[in-house]
């Protein structure tokens, strides 16, 4: 019993100074401004051209309906960290899938190459239609 005790101590010691030495790292480098918008926010940004859409689908998916104008990256594929770092870090970026949950996984990948700002369209492409928004097929 003892002995778990200790291990179970010098683990919690272990994960906390990797905490903190995380904490250190965000601290140096720019964070990454993360917004979350709803469809009618992210056509506003598009009209105002303030974004570069990134459609983190497969490219089926793309080809079937996106949102005209959008770069596709496809959230799932073997090369996807090495396709966004070759994009500017500097711009806006809007990001979306489906219905939200391969672009919320892509959020850490932008944020460890130190992108300075990423929109995320809630509920994906397909709140982006439910909203009545046009695609381009």
């Amino acid at each position: 019993m003892k002995v778990l005790l200790r291990k179970a101590y010098f683990l919690g010691v272990g994960m906390i100074a990797c905490l903190a030495g995380a904490n250190a790292a965000d601290q140096s480098n720019p964070a990454t401004s993360v917004k979350h918008v709803d469809p009618k926010q992210a056509q506003q940004l598009i009209v105002d051209k303030k974004v570069v859409v990134l459609d983190l689908r497969t490219p089926a998916e793309f080809k079937s309906a996106r949102i005209t104008g959008a770069t596709n990256i496809d959230f799932l594929a073997s090369d996807f960290g090495e396709r966004i770092k070759s994009l500017d870090k500097s711009k806006a970026y809007l990001v979306h899938c489906a219905s939200g949950g391969r672009s919320t996984r892509s959020i850490p990948v932008f944020e460890h190459q130190q992108f300075k700002s990423i929109y995320h369209l809630d509920g994906g492409i397909k709140a982006w239609e439910k909203a009545g928004l046009p695609v381009e097929k």
